[in-house]
């Protein structure tokens, strides 16, 4: 009997229900009464039980606070003593990740993919092109306006078109969108940029805020520091932003604006 390893990204769901998958190999030589013992990050341990769903998962712990959606988890399964080890991978430098603390390593797209949106019609906006949108390895994503509107959850008419209007807006203020030209194929499917073929259309580019975590993170409303962003491939910031860049550089010490990237002024967030 050989140890057999799985690297995997937890989501929402295994935190809320306290599973985690295994690899497939475990079950074959795990005891027949699915009785197992877990040990987190080598500081607590779990009596498990193992069981099939759509796969082999372990049942019964307890997720510690600081795990979020998407963060990577190495399980290891040693028959010959009969546990499982899992082990996440501390990050150099702690990120927060759209407002959210990660001390850990994560995958990006599940970061995105994952994700309980607000109540309020920013907060459903955004949502709808993590959820719907094409997303890409680095996290960002991208949907069709036209799909925004019909899938954003603010309804329908000239008063919907309003209310969308000002959540796109507020959010390419805040530096989470940016608009930008794409295509779709025949069954609707996005590309960015645009492919050879197919329909052109207007879309709107999502890009998570990825920053340090300062010394002291501040809850509620809060400012937010003017930082430099990624820009969907092929945008360049706009004069404005230039401007702004230059008056943050003479004013703020920030560093140098890279091709491809732009600068999000300081701004009011609320969360």
């Amino acid at each position: 009997m050989k140890t057999v390893s799985r690297r995997l990204a937890l989501w929402r769901a295994d935190l809320e229900a306290g599973v985690c998958a295994v690899p497939e190999e475990a079950a074959a030589s795990a005891p027949e009464s699915g009785r197992v013992v877990a040990v987190l990050d080598n500081r607590q341990t779990f009596e498990c039980e193992l069981r099939q769903d759509v796969e082999w998962q372990l049942t019964g712990l307890t997720w510690p606070a600081g795990f979020r959606p998407g963060v990577l988890v190495t399980v290891t399964w040693h028959p010959a003593r009969n546990d499982f080890v899992i082990r996440p991978e501390p990050l150099d430098e702690p990120m927060s990740v759209d407002g959210v603390d990660y001390f850990y390593a994560y995958d990006p797209k599940v970061v995105t993919r994952d994700h309980r949106p607000e109540e309020s019609n920013r907060a459903k906006v955004l949502h709808t092109v993590r959820k719907l949108g094409r997303v890409f390895d680095d996290g960002s994503a991208v949907l069709s306006e036209e799909l925004l509107a019909k899938r954003s959850g603010l309804g329908r008419g000239a008063k919907a078109a309003f209310l969308l209007r000002n959540a796109v807006d507020q959010l390419i203020r805040e530096g989470y969108l940016t608009r930008v030209t794409g295509s779709v194929d025949s069954a609707g499917h996005p590309s960015y940029p645009a492919a050879d073929g197919e329909t052109l259309t207007d879309m709107v580019f999502y890009a998570p805020m990825v920053e340090p975590i300062p010394y002291e993170s501040h809850r509620g409303e809060h400012w937010v520091s003017g930082f430099i962003r990624k820009l969907p491939r092929g945008a360049q910031p706009s004069e404005k932003q230039l401007a702004l860049y230059q008056e943050a550089v003479e004013n703020e010490g920030i560093g140098p604006l890279a091709p491809g990237y732009t600068f999000v002024k300081k701004h009011h967030r609320n969360g």
